[in-house]
């Protein structure tokens, strides 16, 4: 495929996929019909049929975006980058994200296809951890899974509470991860995220 193609699709894509996720986060998966993704995007239905075979196929891509990005977040430090995570749910830019990710989740009970993207994207970061852990801890990977828990946690109370301080979260967190030897770097200052000493 020519640059120039190359480059034309990758933005078409972009456009369906971000009028897709802003109407997948306000409205929710099933109350969103194709022609509200059509209105949003500006793009006519059969164009975006040559793109995606449907709203399952656009879940998909969404779903794979964020965990690459995820993956790309935990870096060579898997604890820093870890707590960066957590940090980065406090940040206002995310939260049609943390919208669309409960959403997601709730979508893992009904369709295969999602449960299975959920499943990998998941256990990638779940074996990372637990290597990390190897040695610190009897059971990593049960550790593992109690980090992950502590993110989805995170992502869960901030929707229902304007109050959560995520840098004290991922204080705590650090904190109880010292005991096991694994040390974390603090926070860089103007990074996003709440944190209640610095605003008062």
């Amino acid at each position: 495929m020519p640059k120039v193609d190359s480059e034309h699709f990758a933005a078409r894509r972009r456009q369906i996929l971000d009028a897709a996720a802003a109407c997948f986060a306000r409205e929710g998966f099933h109350r969103t019909s194709m022609q509200d993704i059509v209105k949003e995007s500006g793009i006519s239905a059969g164009l975006i049929y040559r793109y995606f075979t449907g709203k399952d196929d656009m879940i998909a891509a969404i779903v794979a975006e964020w965990h690459e990005r995820r993956t790309a977040m935990l870096g060579d430090d898997p604890a820093a980058g870890y707590l960066e995570v957590l940090r980065g749910v406090g940040d206002p830019a995310a939260a049609r994200e943390l919208r669309l990710a409960v959403q997601v989740w709730a979508e893992t009970v009904r369709s295969p296809l999602i449960r299975e993207m959920a499943r990998d994207n998941v256990d990638r970061p779940r074996r990372l951890a637990a290597a990390a852990l190897d040695g610190a801890v009897a059971e990593p990977d049960a550790l593992a899974r109690v980090l992950i828990a502590i993110y989805q946690g995170l992502v869960l109370q901030t929707l229902w509470d304007d109050g959560v301080d995520h840098a004290a979260y991922a204080r705590a967190v650090a904190a109880l991860l010292a005991p096991l030897g694994i040390e974390v770097p603090p926070a860089d200052p103007g990074q996003p995220g709440r944190d209640r000493d610095q605003q008062e």
